[in-house]
This record gives structure tokens, sequence and C-alpha cells, in this order.
């Protein structure tokens, strides 16, 4: 019998950080955005019902806010190190795509955001 995933889905999660290249971007920080898309293993999680056996996603949002907490010089190691934790965390997890997006960075000009997605 093939193996069922499912994708679980945690978007906007807002967070205060200190991440960026420059002194200042770590002094005063910035507001970053944070997206996940987890896909795991269905198991017999759908005849269960068991909470205890899926990926719990109050779990996660508390990782994503604790390591949004170390500080980076690029939002890519912030998104890294959110992948690594939340796997760590979740070791049946097939894949977690994190986008991490800084919002208004310090640019010179308007712009909404900028942003990356890693996958792992």
């Amino acid at each position: 019998m093939e193996q069922k995933l499912y994708t679980i889905r945690l978007d906007g999660i807002v967070v205060r950080a200190y991440h960026g290249c420059y002194d200042l971007e770590q002094r005063v920080g910035n507001r970053f955005r944070v997206d996940l898309a987890i896909k795991t293993p269905l198991g017999d999680l759908p005849r269960t019902d068991n909470v205890g056996s899926a990926v719990n996603y109050l779990t996660v949002f508390g990782i994503v806010e604790q390591t949004m907490k170390r500080t980076q010089r690029t939002i890519e190691a912030a998104a890294s190190n959110v992948i690594e934790a939340v796997r760590a965390e979740f070791p049946q997890i097939v894949s977690v795509e994190c986008t991490v997006a800084k919002i208004a960075p310090p640019l010179g000009g308007k712009i909404d955001r900028v942003s990356v997605t890693i996958e792992g």
C-alpha cells in the first residue's frame, strides 16, 4: 500500500527579530514573516483521530518563535535554522518548506518585503 502524505501549512507567523547584514538591523530589529509547509506521512491519523500522532502545529509555532530569536546575518540562515529545528522535533517529517520574509527592509526605497524560500 502506498504511503499517503499530507501538508500542514502555517502561514503568516509574524515575529520581531534581529536578523540583517547591517549592525543597525541587528540592534533595532525588524518584523519578519515566516510561512511553513510541512509534508509528513498521514499514517492512520484519520482513523484514530489521535492528536498525539500528528505533527503538533502549536509546537511548530513555538519552535519558529524560539528559533527566530537566534540572530543571523542572512534570512537564508534563519530559514535553515527553522527547518533544522522543526525536523529535529518531528523526525517523521518528509520535508519542510520555509519562507522567511523581512517586512519593509531598509533598502532606501519603498518595498513591502524581501523573502527567501528553502526546502529541506
